[in-house]
C-alpha cells in the first residue's frame, strides 16, 4: 500500500472513532521500530455498544476508502477489538481493558502521531 493511502487510511479511522465519540485516541508511528505495521491506534469506549459501534465505523470508513481488513480479534467482544489492516492495526478497549494491557507503555518508543 502507498504512503499516501495508508495515512488516508489512518486520517479515515481516526475520523470514524471521532465520529462515535472515541475517548483518548492515540496514533502511533511504529513502522520504524517492528514491522508488524506502519501506524497504532489506540482508542477506548465507554461501554460495550459503544465499543462494537467504533469497530462497526472504522470498518465502514476503511471499506469505502478501499482499504481492507485482513485480520481482526476480538470481534464481538465486550473489552477489546482488534482491525488489522496490514499497515495500520486499530486496537479498541473498553477503560478497564486499556489500563490492563498499557500499549502506550509497550510501544512507548514509536513516535506520537498528531492529525
Amino acid at each position: 500500500m502507498s504512503k499516501e493511502k495508508i495515512l488516508q487510511g489512518v486520517k479515515a479511522a481516526v475520523e470514524a472513532l471521532d465520529d462515535k465519540k472515541a475517548n483518548d485516541i492515540v496514533v502511533l508511528n511504529i513502522g520504524k521500530i517492528t514491522t508488524i505495521a506502519d501506524y497504532f491506534i489506540i482508542a477506548n469506549a465507554k461501554n460495550p455498544n459503544q465499543l462494537q459501534a467504533m469497530a462497526d465505523s472504522v470498518q465502514e470508513a476503511m471499506y469505502k476508502i478501499g482499504i481492507s481488513k485482513t485480520g481482526g480479534e476480538g470481534i464481538g467482544n465486550k473489552s477489546w477489538v482488534l482491525l488489522d489492516y496490514n499497515d495500520i492495526v486499530v486496537h479498541l478497549f473498553d477503560e478497564e481493558s486499556r489500563e490492563f494491557y498499557d500499549l502506550e507503555r509497550i510501544w512507548a518508543d514509536a513516535e506520537r502521531v498528531e492529525l
